[in-house]
Formats: structure tokens, C-alpha cells, sequence
């Protein structure tokens, strides 16, 4: 997430997080792996059996490959702070970048119920017998406590400061993800190897395109792979990000839809495709897996794991969307009330609103048929929300490369215009697929009257795009924070309009009084309330 860095007097930012050439290609790849993968979603793309891997691939090129690069160009050409709230606002003045930075934000919190619910299935599955288990975890009061406990104790968490909830963090991607990844593809290997039953179901590799509401789930592979626009910030970290970049994108997407596959194919293997539950199979895939060696307990263990790992991934992402948002927010976006932060620096009332948002969510397992179902819709809204993030992205991309030509570029998408339009094109129609399929209700799920759910997502959806937008529009100029410095966007110091063409040559760097004069007139602009 974009955040804003120490300033000097002068305003310029300094990067004091992480020294320029300390991170390598693989541990660039290890971040892009580490902040993407996620074995929550399996269930969902193991209802298509070995028809997941078209899927997973099919994602992988439409979405994954074509956004990492124009991000990693981005990146590498917009190196101030504020990440796609940058990138944006270069290409269409502020407002446009307030809804990129909002919608990102609101994707995380629209996410957090999903995830939460998937905490209280994994809590309810470190219990005996399997019976109850599956009794626990569908109960809709149950989930609703334990999602609500969960979610509030890692904000208390998160006002203690970062460090406190980095410390879950990390142990919690470790101890939540890779550990039960990799145990769950060695077991799936010994057991195929051992000759055990096989459930995976015969179908083609192919899917049937006719049928449009048997693929909408596989939407939601283009959220699993959400999360290349926060890593491709630490572009400029890397000593040689023109060369290294790629590749480690190249090699992150290839264990992740090598980890993914496989992973999902397991638990296809497993547990019968009409048995497969959104929120539970994982957790049943490992307690059959271990049954089927006489260690049934285990799966109990593997339970315990992944909720500690849920933990984990709740308490990194209760403070890092927040944080993005409050760091753009200081420009004048929202009220200084909301711009506070505790003696360890943490945004309270920001992580307050956060958390009424994600309570409110909480509340459709009250009005839709199953807790299976309440997990589906927000899935599906997130997506969305997501994927029209990535369309402004890649059309700030397709205006950057004419109103800015001569700006030099750290990595540069391959093919000239002609690869532009590829990536770009390619990109732009496999999130507009995946957007318009996350608005249909599944065939595979029971998700209650085919209206309510739909009309859910629209309202849903809509409120939250026009959130910002009336935030923008009535905004203050009392708003902005006189000590924060943000460093102008280009078209700013050079005096134009963000659709207009730079004149800047090749190579060209602005000055120091430049970029002072234009901080300036920015302050003038707010002071007498033409904010940008």
C-alpha cells in the first residue's frame, strides 16, 4: 500500500523503509508470492476439477501477466510516493486517483468478511467429531461471533502499532500458508502414490462457454491474484529493477499457478465435486488426506495452522489499507477528524470506520439462505470493485505513454505501441469477462432468490463507487494537513493539464524551484478552495 514517506524541509520524500539495490530478484518474487497466495479459494475452483487449471492459466494470461507489466512500468517510471494514487492522478487529475486509492481500500474491507468467515470454519474444525464440525461452521450466529471477535481483537491489535501486528503477520504466512500449501500438495502426491481413491471428476480440460452461470465462480480467480499494484511499488528498491523485475514476476506467477493447480486438484481428488463447500473443504481435504494414513488428528492441527494464518493475514491487512488511504487522505480528502493517529501511530478512527464497514457486511449472513452463499457475494463484490480498479489502471497507463513520451522508464512494456495494445487490450478484456460474470449468481452454490443476490452486488457496488466521488465533491480545504508533503504530480510542476502533452524532453528532471513552486501553488489552491 502507498504510504507517505519522512520529508525534508525542501519536501522532497525519502524512502528510509528500505535502501535502493537491497532487494533481489528473489526476494522481490518471494513478496509478489507471499502477498498473493492463498489457499482460502481453493474449494471454490476445485468444483471444476481439472478444468481449474484452464481457468488458472487462462487468468494467469489474461490478468496476472498483462497487469504485472504495466505496473512494473508504472512503477518504475512514477517512483514518489503514492503508488497508483499516482499513477492515476498523472494520468487524470486527483479525482480519478481518490476513487483508484478508495476503491483498494474498499476491496480489502469488502474481502475482510470472506476471510473472517473462512477464520470460523477453521476454528470450528479444530473440534471433534467431523459432524459437528460441519454443523459449527454452517450455523450462521456462530459465524457471525467469531468473524466479529476475530476481525475486532486484531484492530485492538493493530492500535498497539505496526509492530505488533507485524509480528502476526509474519508468523502467520509462515505458520497459515506455506507450511499447510506445502503439506497439502505432499500429501496429495503420497496419496495418489499410494493408490488411494481418486474422486476427481472426468471432465474436459475445456470449459462450456454456454453455460455462463456454471463458470462465474472462476471469477474469482482474478481476485486470488489481486495484489501486483501494492508489490510493484518496491520496484526502486532493486539494484537493476529494468532486468529483475520481470523476472521475478515471471517466476512469483509460475509457483503461484504451479501452488494453486496442484492445490486444487488435491482436494478434487479427495472430496466429490457435489460435496465440495466453498468454506469448509479445504479443511476437510486435510482431515481425509490424514485419515486416509490413520493420522486423522492432524487435520485437526491443520486447522489450527490456518486459523492462525487467517489471524496473520487480518492483522497485515487491518493496517495497510488504512494507512494508504489516511497517507493520500492528508491531501485534502477527508476530515482531519478522521486523520488522527494514536501514540503508536496508528489511525484509529479511520480503523474504526473500517471496522463498521466490515460489521455492516458481516450482517448479510442474516438475510442470505447459508454462510456458504454470504462468502459467494462478497467474493463476487470484491471482485468487481477490484477489477474496475484495474481498468482505470491500465487506461492511465494507455494516456501516460502519450501525454508523457519522453519520461524515462525504469522497465518498459516490450513491442511499442503495438505491445501496448496487446498487454493492454488483452488485460482490459479478461477483467471486463470476469466483471460481468461476478454480477450472476453461481449454478453450484444455493444462493436464495436469484434477485436479492444480484441486486445486492449492484447496490452494493454502486454505493461504494459513489462514496469517494461525493467525498471529492463536497471536500475542504481545511481538510488537507499543512504538515504533510506530497510531491506534485508531473503535470503540476510543469503547469499543464493532466490530458495535455509534456513538453518535458527526453531524460529531463525537474528542478528544486520547480518542484517548490508547484508544492506551493498546490497549498495556494487549497487556501482558497480550488483543491487541483
Amino acid at each position: 500500500m502507498p504510504q507517505e514517506s519522512p520529508v525534508t524541509s525542501s519536501g522532497r520524500k525519502k524512502n528510509l523503509s528500505t535502501a535502493h539495490g537491497s532487494l533481489t530478484m528473489w526476494a522481490m518474487a518471494i513478496l509478489i508470492i507471499t502477498s498473493i497466495l492463498s489457499m482460502r479459494g481453493l474449494p471454490s475452483e476445485a468444483k471444476y476439477g481439472v478444468q481449474s487449471i484452464f481457468f488458472y492459466l487462462f487468468a494467469a494470461a489474461v490478468f496476472l501477466l498483462p497487469f504485472a507489466l504495466v505496473c512494473a512500468e508504472l512503477a518504475s517510471t512514477y517512483t514518489k510516493s503514492g503508488g497508483l494514487y499516482r499513477w492515476v492522478s498523472e494520468a487524470f487529475g486527483p479525482k480519478l486517483g481518490w476513487l483508484s486509492m478508495f476503491l483498494e481500500w474498499q476491496t480489502i474491507v469488502i474481502w475482510f468478511p470472506t476471510v473472517l468467515m473462512f477464520a470460523a470454519a477453521s476454528l470450528a474444525y479444530m473440534f471433534w467429531p467431523e459432524s459437528f464440525d460441519e454443523a459449527l461452521a454452517s450455523n450462521k450466529i456462530y459465524t457471525l461471533v467469531i468473524a466479529l471477535l476475530v476481525y475486532w481483537l486484531s484492530t485492538w491489535n493493530a492500535f498497539r502499532g505496526q509492530k505488533s501486528a507485524n509480528i502476526l503477520s509474519t508468523y502467520g504466512g509462515l505458520v497459515g500458508t506455506i507450511i499447510p500449501g506445502a503439506v497439502l500438495i505432499i500429501l496429495g502426491i503420497v496419496y495418489l502414490l499410494a493408490g488411494k481413491p481418486v474422486h476427481l471428476d472426468h471432465m474436459p480440460f475445456f470449459p462450456d462457454f454456454s453455460n455462463i452461470d456454471t463458470i462465474v465462480l472462476a471469477a474469482s480467480i482474478f481476485l486470488f491474484y489481486a495484489g501486483m499494484e501494492i508489490q510493484a511499488v518496491h520496484v526502486n528498491d532493486m539494484s537493476n529493477p529494468a532486468k529483475d523485475f520481470p523476472k521475478a514476476v515471471f517466476v512469483a506467477i509460475i509457483v503461484i499457478v504451479l501452488v494453486y493447480s496442484i492445490g486444487t486438484l488435491v482436494i478434487g481428488v479427495v472430496i466429490p465435486s457435489k460435496d465440495i463447500d466453498l468454506l469448509q473443504s479445504l479443511l476437510v481435504a486435510y482431515k481425509a488426506l490424514w485419515q486416509s494414513f490413520g493420522l486423522g488428528w492432524l487435520g485437526n492441527v491443520m486447522a489450527l495452522f490456518i486459523m492462525f494464518g487467517v489471524i496473520g493475514q487480518v492483522s497485515a491487512l487491518v493496517t495497510g489499507p488504512s494507512t494508504g488511504l489516511m497517507a493520500v487522505a492528508q491531501s485534502g480528502y477527508l476530515p482531519r477528524g478522521l486523520q488522527k493517529v494514536n501514540k503508536n501511530n496508528a489511525n484509529v478512527p479511520i480503523l474504526l470506520v473500517q471496522g463498521a464497514f466490515v460489521s455492516l457486511l458481516l450482517l448479510l449472513l442474516i438475510v442470505l439462505p447459508t454462510v456458504e452463499a454470504a462468502y459467494q457475494i462478497m467474493s463476487q463484490m470484491a471482485t468487481i470493485i477490484y477489477l474496475v480498479m484495474v481498468i482505470i489502471i491500465y487506461a492511465a497507463f494507455i494516456r501516460l505513454r502519450r501525454t508523457q513520451p519522453n519520461k524515462t522508464r525504469g522497465y518498459k512494456v516490450p513491442g511499442g505501441d503495438f505491445g501496448k495494445w496487446v498487454v493492454c487490450g488483452l488485460g482490459i478484456v479478461g477483467a471486463l469477462l470476469a466483471l460481468v460474470l461476478s454480477y450472476l449468481p453461481p449454478s453450484q452454490i444455493a444462493t436464495g432468490s436469484p434477485a436479492m443476490y444480484v441486486g445486492i452486488i449492484v447496490v452494493g457496488v454502486g454505493i461504494i463507487i459513489a462514496l469517494p466521488l461525493v467525498i471529492y465533491h463536497f471536500r475542504k480545504p481545511d481538510w488537507r494537513n499543512p504538515d504533510a508533503h506530497f510531491y506534485p504530480f508531473d503535470w503540476q510542476i510543469e503547469g499543464r493539464k493532466p490530458d495535455a502533452v509534456s513538453k518535458w524532453p527526453a531524460g529531463y528532471e525537474p528542478t528544486e524551484e520547480q518542484v517548490e513552486a508547484a508544492e506551493s501553488d498546490c497549498i495556494a489552491c487549497h487556501a482558497s478552495d480550488k483543491l487541483h
